[in-house]
Protein backbone atom coordinates (compact mmCIF):
# COMPACT_ATOMS: atom_id res chain seq x y z
CA UNK A 1 0.00 0.00 0.00
CA UNK A 2 2.78 2.37 0.91
CA UNK A 3 4.69 1.52 -2.26
CA UNK A 4 1.64 2.20 -4.41
CA UNK A 5 1.03 5.53 -2.72
CA UNK A 6 4.62 6.67 -3.19
CA UNK A 7 4.67 5.70 -6.85
CA UNK A 8 1.39 7.55 -7.43
CA UNK A 9 2.49 10.77 -5.68
CA UNK A 10 5.91 10.92 -7.38
CA UNK A 11 4.77 12.88 -10.41
CA UNK A 12 7.42 14.40 -12.68
CA UNK A 13 8.16 18.13 -12.17
CA UNK A 14 6.40 20.56 -14.45
CA UNK A 15 8.84 21.79 -17.12
CA UNK A 16 9.51 25.50 -17.02
CA UNK A 17 9.18 27.49 -20.26
CA UNK A 18 12.44 28.42 -21.89
CA UNK A 19 13.50 31.98 -22.69
CA UNK A 20 12.61 31.45 -26.35
CA UNK A 21 9.14 30.24 -25.45
CA UNK A 22 8.63 33.23 -23.16
CA UNK A 23 9.62 35.62 -25.97
CA UNK A 24 7.24 33.88 -28.37
CA UNK A 25 4.45 34.16 -25.81
CA UNK A 26 5.21 37.86 -25.40
CA UNK A 27 5.10 38.43 -29.16
CA UNK A 28 1.81 36.63 -29.38
CA UNK A 29 0.19 38.65 -26.60
CA UNK A 30 -3.46 39.31 -27.31
CA UNK A 31 -4.16 42.09 -24.81
CA UNK A 32 -4.70 45.46 -26.54
CA UNK A 33 -2.22 47.27 -24.29
CA UNK A 34 0.54 44.77 -25.08
CA UNK A 35 -0.10 45.03 -28.81
CA UNK A 36 -0.06 48.84 -28.69
CA UNK A 37 3.17 48.92 -26.68
CA UNK A 38 4.80 46.38 -28.99
CA UNK A 39 3.80 48.40 -32.04
CA UNK A 40 5.06 51.66 -30.56
CA UNK A 41 8.38 50.11 -29.53
CA UNK A 42 8.90 48.53 -32.91
CA UNK A 43 7.91 51.71 -34.72
CA UNK A 44 10.29 53.80 -32.61
CA UNK A 45 13.18 51.49 -33.45
CA UNK A 46 12.37 51.56 -37.16
CA UNK A 47 11.97 55.36 -37.09
CA UNK A 48 15.37 55.78 -35.43
CA UNK A 49 17.03 53.62 -38.08
CA UNK A 50 15.24 55.56 -40.81
CA UNK A 51 16.44 58.90 -39.40
CA UNK A 52 20.04 57.64 -39.18
CA UNK A 53 19.85 56.35 -42.75
CA UNK A 54 18.41 59.67 -43.97
CA UNK A 55 21.22 61.61 -42.28
CA UNK A 56 23.84 59.31 -43.80
CA UNK A 57 22.31 59.63 -47.29
CA UNK A 58 22.11 63.42 -47.05
CA UNK A 59 25.69 63.78 -45.84
CA UNK A 60 27.01 61.38 -48.47
CA UNK A 61 25.14 63.10 -51.29
CA UNK A 62 26.29 66.62 -50.41
CA UNK A 63 29.82 65.45 -49.63
CA UNK A 64 30.09 63.72 -53.01
CA UNK A 65 29.19 66.99 -54.77
CA UNK A 66 32.10 68.78 -53.08
CA UNK A 67 34.70 66.01 -53.25
CA UNK A 68 34.09 65.51 -56.98
CA UNK A 69 35.21 69.12 -57.61
CA UNK A 70 38.19 69.03 -55.25
CA UNK A 71 41.56 69.20 -57.00
CA UNK A 72 43.52 67.87 -54.03
CA UNK A 73 43.25 64.91 -51.69
CA UNK A 74 40.38 65.46 -49.29
CA UNK A 75 41.87 63.23 -46.60
CA UNK A 76 45.45 64.54 -46.59
CA UNK A 77 45.25 68.21 -47.62
CA UNK A 78 46.27 70.73 -44.93
CA UNK A 79 44.53 73.73 -46.49
CA UNK A 80 40.93 74.93 -46.47
CA UNK A 81 40.11 77.50 -49.13
CA UNK A 82 36.84 76.82 -50.92
CA UNK A 83 36.89 80.27 -52.58
CA UNK A 84 40.10 79.58 -54.49
CA UNK A 85 40.17 78.57 -58.11
CA UNK A 86 40.35 75.61 -58.11
CA UNK A 87 39.00 75.12 -54.57
CA UNK A 88 41.20 73.27 -52.11
CA UNK A 89 40.05 71.79 -48.81
CA UNK A 90 41.08 68.87 -46.64
CA UNK A 91 40.45 67.35 -43.23
CA UNK A 92 43.95 66.31 -42.16
CA UNK A 93 44.34 69.06 -39.54
CA UNK A 94 40.70 68.83 -38.46
CA UNK A 95 40.82 65.08 -37.91
CA UNK A 96 44.08 65.36 -35.98
CA UNK A 97 42.77 68.15 -33.75
CA UNK A 98 39.44 66.43 -33.09
CA UNK A 99 41.04 63.14 -32.10
CA UNK A 100 43.85 64.68 -30.02
CA UNK A 101 41.60 67.05 -28.06
CA UNK A 102 39.11 64.26 -27.37
CA UNK A 103 41.85 61.90 -26.18
CA UNK A 104 43.22 64.58 -23.83
CA UNK A 105 39.74 65.16 -22.46
CA UNK A 106 39.11 61.45 -21.89
CA UNK A 107 42.50 60.89 -20.23
CA UNK A 108 41.76 63.69 -17.77
CA UNK A 109 38.02 63.24 -17.23
CA UNK A 110 37.49 59.47 -16.95
CA UNK A 111 39.75 58.75 -13.92
CA UNK A 112 38.51 61.86 -12.10
CA UNK A 113 34.86 61.06 -12.85
CA UNK A 114 35.19 57.44 -11.68
CA UNK A 115 36.96 58.60 -8.50
CA UNK A 116 34.18 61.12 -7.78
CA UNK A 117 31.51 58.48 -8.41
CA UNK A 118 33.22 56.04 -6.04
CA UNK A 119 33.58 58.73 -3.39
CA UNK A 120 29.89 59.63 -3.57
CA UNK A 121 28.70 56.03 -3.42
CA UNK A 122 31.17 54.37 -1.00
CA UNK A 123 33.08 56.98 1.01
CA UNK A 124 31.10 60.19 1.38
CA UNK A 125 28.50 60.60 4.16
CA UNK A 126 24.93 60.74 2.90
CA UNK A 127 24.41 64.37 3.97
CA UNK A 128 27.49 65.36 1.96
CA UNK A 129 26.99 63.17 -1.13
CA UNK A 130 23.53 64.63 -1.82
CA UNK A 131 24.62 68.28 -2.27
CA UNK A 132 27.71 67.27 -4.26
CA UNK A 133 25.63 65.11 -6.61
CA UNK A 134 23.18 68.00 -7.02
CA UNK A 135 25.98 70.39 -8.01
CA UNK A 136 27.34 67.85 -10.52
CA UNK A 137 23.88 67.53 -12.06
CA UNK A 138 23.76 71.30 -12.45
CA UNK A 139 27.16 71.32 -14.17
CA UNK A 140 25.83 68.89 -16.77
CA UNK A 141 23.11 71.41 -17.68
CA UNK A 142 25.41 74.40 -18.25
CA UNK A 143 25.32 75.50 -21.93
CA UNK A 144 28.42 75.08 -24.06
CA UNK A 145 28.80 78.77 -24.77
CA UNK A 146 29.04 79.46 -21.02
CA UNK A 147 31.89 76.97 -20.74
CA UNK A 148 33.50 78.63 -23.75
CA UNK A 149 33.30 82.12 -22.27
CA UNK A 150 34.66 80.85 -18.95
CA UNK A 151 37.49 79.12 -20.79
CA UNK A 152 38.41 82.21 -22.81
CA UNK A 153 38.19 84.68 -19.90
CA UNK A 154 39.37 82.60 -16.94
CA UNK A 155 41.05 79.37 -18.06
CA UNK A 156 43.28 80.69 -20.86
CA UNK A 157 44.87 83.56 -18.84
CA UNK A 158 45.71 81.16 -15.99
CA UNK A 159 47.34 78.47 -18.15
CA UNK A 160 50.69 80.24 -18.47
CA UNK A 161 52.03 78.79 -15.22
CA UNK A 162 51.11 75.23 -16.17
CA UNK A 163 52.53 75.64 -19.66
CA UNK A 164 55.78 77.05 -18.27
CA UNK A 165 56.12 74.16 -15.81
CA UNK A 166 55.48 71.57 -18.54
CA UNK A 167 57.98 73.26 -20.83
CA UNK A 168 60.63 73.35 -18.11
CA UNK A 169 60.39 69.71 -17.03
CA UNK A 170 58.87 67.93 -20.07
CA UNK A 171 59.80 70.22 -22.92
CA UNK A 172 62.55 67.83 -24.01
CA UNK A 173 59.87 65.42 -25.25
CA UNK A 174 58.71 67.89 -27.90
CA UNK A 175 55.10 67.24 -27.00
CA UNK A 176 55.16 69.77 -24.14
CA UNK A 177 57.57 72.35 -25.54
CA UNK A 178 56.33 75.93 -25.44
CA UNK A 179 57.68 78.99 -27.21
CA UNK A 180 55.44 81.50 -25.51
CA UNK A 181 52.31 83.13 -26.80
CA UNK A 182 48.69 82.83 -25.77
CA UNK A 183 47.92 79.31 -24.49
CA UNK A 184 45.08 78.74 -26.98
CA UNK A 185 46.24 75.27 -27.87
CA UNK A 186 45.08 71.66 -28.02
CA UNK A 187 45.93 71.10 -24.36
CA UNK A 188 43.75 74.01 -23.28
CA UNK A 189 40.90 72.71 -25.43
CA UNK A 190 41.35 69.22 -24.00
CA UNK A 191 41.21 70.52 -20.41
CA UNK A 192 38.07 72.52 -21.18
CA UNK A 193 36.41 69.51 -22.82
CA UNK A 194 37.38 67.36 -19.82
CA UNK A 195 35.58 69.81 -17.52
CA UNK A 196 32.53 69.72 -19.79
CA UNK A 197 32.21 65.93 -20.00
CA UNK A 198 33.11 65.29 -16.36
CA UNK A 199 29.50 65.65 -15.06
CA UNK A 200 28.13 63.25 -17.69
CA UNK A 201 30.60 60.47 -16.91
CA UNK A 202 30.27 61.04 -13.17
CA UNK A 203 26.47 60.86 -13.12
CA UNK A 204 26.22 57.67 -15.16
CA UNK A 205 29.06 55.97 -13.27
CA UNK A 206 27.50 56.93 -9.94
CA UNK A 207 24.20 55.32 -10.87
CA UNK A 208 25.99 52.19 -12.10
CA UNK A 209 27.96 51.81 -8.87
CA UNK A 210 24.75 52.16 -6.87
CA UNK A 211 23.35 49.08 -8.63
CA UNK A 212 26.09 46.76 -7.35
CA UNK A 213 24.39 43.88 -5.46
CA UNK A 214 24.75 44.35 -1.74
CA UNK A 215 25.48 40.63 -1.34
CA UNK A 216 28.66 41.00 -3.41
CA UNK A 217 30.03 43.69 -1.16
CA UNK A 218 28.98 41.89 2.02
CA UNK A 219 30.62 38.68 0.82
CA UNK A 220 33.89 40.51 0.20
CA UNK A 221 33.72 42.16 3.62
CA UNK A 222 33.01 38.79 5.24
CA UNK A 223 36.20 37.45 3.70
CA UNK A 224 38.18 40.23 5.38
CA UNK A 225 38.52 42.60 2.45
CA UNK A 226 39.19 46.28 3.03
CA UNK A 227 36.96 48.95 1.53
CA UNK A 228 39.33 49.46 -1.42
CA UNK A 229 39.52 45.70 -2.00
CA UNK A 230 35.71 45.57 -2.04
CA UNK A 231 35.70 48.28 -4.71
CA UNK A 232 38.41 46.55 -6.71
CA UNK A 233 36.91 43.03 -6.53
CA UNK A 234 33.15 43.71 -6.50
CA UNK A 235 32.27 47.26 -7.56
CA UNK A 236 34.59 47.96 -10.49
CA UNK A 237 34.09 44.59 -12.25
CA UNK A 238 30.31 44.95 -11.96
CA UNK A 239 30.29 48.53 -13.25
CA UNK A 240 32.92 48.15 -15.97
CA UNK A 241 30.49 48.10 -18.87
CA UNK A 242 28.56 51.02 -17.37
CA UNK A 243 31.73 53.08 -17.04
CA UNK A 244 32.57 52.31 -20.67
CA UNK A 245 29.10 53.44 -21.73
CA UNK A 246 29.44 56.63 -19.67
CA UNK A 247 32.83 57.30 -21.23
CA UNK A 248 31.37 56.89 -24.72
CA UNK A 249 28.65 59.42 -23.90
CA UNK A 250 31.31 61.87 -22.78
CA UNK A 251 33.45 61.14 -25.83
CA UNK A 252 30.48 61.81 -28.09
CA UNK A 253 30.12 65.28 -26.62
CA UNK A 254 33.86 65.92 -26.83
CA UNK A 255 33.98 64.92 -30.49
CA UNK A 256 31.08 67.16 -31.48
CA UNK A 257 31.65 70.16 -29.21
CA UNK A 258 31.47 73.41 -31.17
CA UNK A 259 31.12 76.75 -29.43
CA UNK A 260 33.42 76.10 -26.49
CA UNK A 261 36.23 74.99 -28.79
CA UNK A 262 35.64 77.88 -31.21
CA UNK A 263 35.84 80.36 -28.31
CA UNK A 264 39.10 79.03 -26.85
CA UNK A 265 41.12 77.74 -29.83
CA UNK A 266 43.21 79.79 -32.25
CA UNK A 267 42.53 77.84 -35.47
CA UNK A 268 45.30 77.17 -37.96
CA UNK A 269 45.74 74.56 -40.68
CA UNK A 270 49.08 73.29 -39.42
CA UNK A 271 49.55 70.17 -37.32
CA UNK A 272 51.57 71.15 -34.26
CA UNK A 273 53.75 68.47 -32.67
CA UNK A 274 53.58 70.26 -29.33
CA UNK A 275 50.28 70.30 -27.48
CA UNK A 276 51.17 73.73 -26.05
CA UNK A 277 51.66 75.64 -29.29
CA UNK A 278 48.68 77.69 -30.51
CA UNK A 279 46.84 76.33 -33.49
CA UNK A 280 44.96 73.35 -34.77
CA UNK A 281 41.28 72.84 -35.39
CA UNK A 282 38.37 70.44 -35.02
CA UNK A 283 35.53 69.42 -37.30
CA UNK A 284 32.79 71.09 -35.27
CA UNK A 285 34.77 74.30 -34.70
CA UNK A 286 35.57 74.60 -38.41
CA UNK A 287 31.94 74.09 -39.43
CA UNK A 288 30.68 76.64 -36.90
CA UNK A 289 33.20 79.31 -37.86
CA UNK A 290 32.90 79.00 -41.64
CA UNK A 291 29.29 77.98 -42.30
CA UNK A 292 27.79 81.48 -42.11
CA UNK A 293 30.03 82.99 -44.79
CA UNK A 294 30.40 79.89 -46.97
CA UNK A 295 29.14 79.67 -50.53
CA UNK A 296 26.99 76.78 -51.71
CA UNK A 297 30.10 74.80 -52.63
CA UNK A 298 31.72 75.77 -49.32
CA UNK A 299 28.73 74.40 -47.43
CA UNK A 300 29.04 71.14 -49.35
CA UNK A 301 32.69 70.97 -48.33
CA UNK A 302 31.79 71.57 -44.69
CA UNK A 303 29.14 68.87 -44.92
CA UNK A 304 31.82 66.54 -46.27
CA UNK A 305 33.87 67.15 -43.14
CA UNK A 306 30.71 66.54 -41.10
CA UNK A 307 30.36 63.18 -42.83
CA UNK A 308 33.84 62.21 -41.63
CA UNK A 309 32.90 63.20 -38.07
CA UNK A 310 29.70 61.16 -38.43
CA UNK A 311 31.71 58.10 -39.48
CA UNK A 312 34.24 58.57 -36.66
CA UNK A 313 31.41 58.76 -34.12
CA UNK A 314 29.81 55.58 -35.48
CA UNK A 315 33.14 53.74 -35.34
CA UNK A 316 33.78 54.86 -31.76
CA UNK A 317 30.34 53.76 -30.60
CA UNK A 318 30.65 50.48 -32.49
CA UNK A 319 33.96 49.79 -30.80
CA UNK A 320 32.40 50.55 -27.41
CA UNK A 321 29.54 48.15 -28.08
CA UNK A 322 32.03 45.46 -29.08
CA UNK A 323 34.01 45.97 -25.86
CA UNK A 324 30.84 45.75 -23.77
CA UNK A 325 29.71 42.61 -25.61
CA UNK A 326 33.03 40.91 -24.88
CA UNK A 327 32.72 41.83 -21.21
CA UNK A 328 29.18 40.61 -20.56
CA UNK A 329 30.33 38.61 -17.58
CA UNK A 330 31.14 41.92 -15.83
CA UNK A 331 27.97 43.75 -16.80
CA UNK A 332 25.97 42.60 -13.80
CA UNK A 333 23.43 40.77 -15.91
CA UNK A 334 24.38 37.45 -14.35
CA UNK A 335 24.45 38.76 -10.79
Amino acid sequence: MDITTKSTDASPPTPQPTVTEQKRAARGATRPGDRIFLGLSRGSGILLLAIMAAIAVFLTWRAALAISKDEGNFLTTFEWNTNASPPVFGIAVLAFGTVVSSIIAMVIAVPVAVAIALFLTHYSPRRLSGPIAYVIDLLAAVPSIVYGLWGALILVPHMNGLFGWLDEYLGWTGIFSWEGGAPRSMLTVGILLAIMILPIITNVSREVFRQVPQMHEEAALALGATRWEVIRMAVLPFGRSGVISASMLGLGRALGETMAVATVLSPTYVIQLSLLDPGGGTFAQNIASKFGEATEFGRDALIASGLVLFVITLLVNGAARAIIARRKEYSGANA
